[in-house]
Formats: structure tokens, C-alpha cells, sequence
């Protein structure tokens, strides 16, 4: 969301009509870091850290005629709406169905918005089950996509990327990979990322016998390169994903995605993907076994559509800047 964030305010600071301001609403017992001040002040000059329910956060909405919010914050709409301030919502995640104090507000919020955008069918699904509402919009949250390139017969193996926390599929895709008895030179599995079930994961590969990958967390170039690298993008997880980066990426340098129907990332995999069912490790097996005996012809023409449908999938930055003076 952060990163999302700073590239829209990096692009707007750039439009000559707007006169842009970064606010991080700050809930309580917590505190603005210095790496994201850093972050946001090589692209805005004024960036204000402010305490939810503060004056200052009023004071910045009383400021703005426009107002860009992530998420759907009450605390923000309601008082926007009442100083009669233009209101556009960018909504991350999905509606949970809780019944509580807290989800009703967000529901009443959502709507005092001139215009949403969620960030993926499923989160809008979500948010409007029924009827579409004529000012909501499904458009993915993505900032600067990795650039680089690898030809396809130059490219090998699975590739996760992502934090290692229960859910994600790290379990389901090495017990798949074991499954299907691949050669680790030829098909090599790497898993980037370290998190709280490391232990889980290591003890598994021990159990399995098998050769994993794992150069732990990598800088962002690094990271990309295995992007543009790897043969195959994994991303099996079975938490109701809003959407899904690591595929979008993956796709922005032509490598197509595995992915699990869950949540957003069918979308995020694109026409390109295979899809396997969550947790479903026989069936994520199959989808391995399919794309690693996939001819080349096949796969660069995967590779060429994951790439080139990104073009109708994603919005450049500047559509924000017509919405916000058309709506």
C-alpha cells in the first residue's frame, strides 16, 4: 500500500494543477518510521505523520480539496464529507462479514466516496455482491514493476518470493515438488523470503529429501533478477489474497505464473497462468508437471501473453489524474 502510495504522489507532484501532500494516519502506540519518511520525502516535499483522530489529521483534510484515502478509515470520510471535500477511496482489501461496530462503519464509509476503486474483482465482489454501484471500479494497486529480461531458453526452475507465514502454500508447493520427483538441476526450486514458520519449512525439506534453493530475504535487484530468471512464478496460497504482486511482476518481465484460485490471484496470474485448487497439493503437482513439460513454443507463448495482456489489466497513473477532475 505504502509503495503504491508513493508512486501516485511521485506522478501527481509531476501534474502542474495539483499541490500534493503525503498523510500517514498513524493508529495508536505506533510511530512513522525513518526508512518510509526517507522514502516519501525523495517524492513529496511536505509528508506528515499523524496520529488517527488527531487536529492535525483534521487540519490536513481541512487543507486538501481532494482526497486520495486508502482503505475506507471513518475517521477520514466522515470528516471529508462533512467539509465537503471531493473523497476517492482506494480499497486493498476485502470486506469481512464479522458483524461489529468496526465493519459497519467501513460499510457506511465506502459509499461517501465519490469514487472507489478496489483493487482486484475479488475485493470488489467483496465490497458489492450484487449490483455494481456506477461510481466503483476494479483497478490492481501496483507501483514500479521490475524491467529486466531473460530469454526463455536461458531460464530454469520454480521461484517463490514472499514471507514465510502459514498459509502462503510454502508447505503445499515443496510437498508438490517432492511429489513430482524433479530433477533439481534441471528444474531447481528456490523459495526467497525467511518468516515465523522457517523452522516448519526446513524440517519438511529434511523430511522430504529434497534440494531447495533458499538465499533468504535479497535486495530488490536481486530479487528481480530471479523474477526474470526463473521458469515459473509460485504463488499457491490459500488466504483469500486481495490480489498478488509477485505474479504481476513476474509477468511484467514474461515469466507466467502458477497460481491457486484463491482470492485475487487468478487475476493477478492473468490468461497466462495455470491454476491449481488451494491447499490442493496433488492438484498443484499437476500444474508443475504440466509446465515443466510444456514444449518452448508453448511457453514463449505464454511468456509473450502474461507480458502483453498486463496492458489492459493494469491503469497507467495518469487515469487518476482525469478521475480526479471528472468525478
Amino acid at each position: 500500500m505504502e509503495a503504491y502510495m508513493l508512486a501516485l504522489a511521485e506522478a501527481a507532484s509531476k501534474w502542474p494543477e495539483f499541490e500534493v501532500k503525503i498523510c500517514f494516519k498513524l493508529v495508536k502506540g505506533t510511530k512513522g518510521t525513518p526508512n518510509l519518511k526517507h522514502l516519501a520525502e525523495n517524492v513529496c516535499s511536505d509528508v506528515r505523520f499523524v496520529q488517527s483522530g488527531s487536529l492535525d489529521l483534521f487540519k490536513m483534510i481541512a487543507w486538501a480539496d481532494i482526497l486520495h484515502v486508502q482503505n475506507t478509515p471513518p475517521d477520514v470520510t466522515f470528516v471529508a464529507r462533512l467539509l465537503g471535500k471531493k473523497i476517492f477511496l482506494t480499497v486493498h482489501n476485502w470486506r469481512r462479514t464479522t458483524l461489529s461496530i468496526h465493519h459497519l462503519l467501513w460499510g457506511v464509509s465506502v459509499k461517501l466516496a465519490n469514487y472507489r476503486w478496489f483493487n482486484s474483482h475479488f475485493v470488489w465482489n467483496t465490497w458489492e455482491p450484487t449490483k455494481k454501484s456506477s461510481n466503483s471500479n476494479s483497478i490492481p494497486t501496483v507501483s514500479k514493476l521490475p524491467s529486466g529480461w531473460c530469454p526463455p531458453k536461458d531460464r530454469k526452475g520454480f521461484l517463490f518470493v514472499g514471507r514465510w507465514i502459514p498459509r502462503k502454500g510454502i508447505q503445499e508447493l515443496i510437498r508438490a515438488y517432492a511429489l513430482s520427483k524433479f530433477d533439481p538441476v534441471e528444474w531447481p526450486l528456490t523459495i526467497l523470503g525467511e518468516g515465523p514458520i522457517k523452522e516448519e519449512v526446513l524440517a519438511l525439506i529434511a523430511e522430504l529429501g529434497i534440494d531447495v534453493r533458499m538465499p533468504g530475504f535479497v535486495d530488490e535487484e536481486t530479487k528481480n533478477n530471479y523474477l526474470a530468471s526463473c521458469r515459473w512464478l509460485l504463488a499457491p496460497a490459500l488466504t483469500k489474497e486481495d490480489l498478488g504482486l509477485t505474479p504481476i511482476e513476474a509477468r511484467s518481465v514474461g515469466v507466467p505464473s502458477i497460481v491457486t484460485r484463491d482470492g485475487g490471484l487468478p487475476e493477478a496470474g492473468g490468461p497466462a497462468a495455470l491454476v491449481a485448487e488451494p491447499g490442493d497439493v496433488a492438484d498443484l503437482a499437476r500444474c508443475m508437471q504440466i509446465a515443466a513439460s510444456m514444449s518452448e513454443e508453448e511457453y514463449q507463448k505464454r511468456g509473450e501473453l502474461a507480458q502483453a495482456s498486463l496492458a489492459q489489466f493494469l491503469k497507467p497513473l495518469e487515469y487518476y489524474r482525469q478521475a480526479y477532475t471528472t468525478y
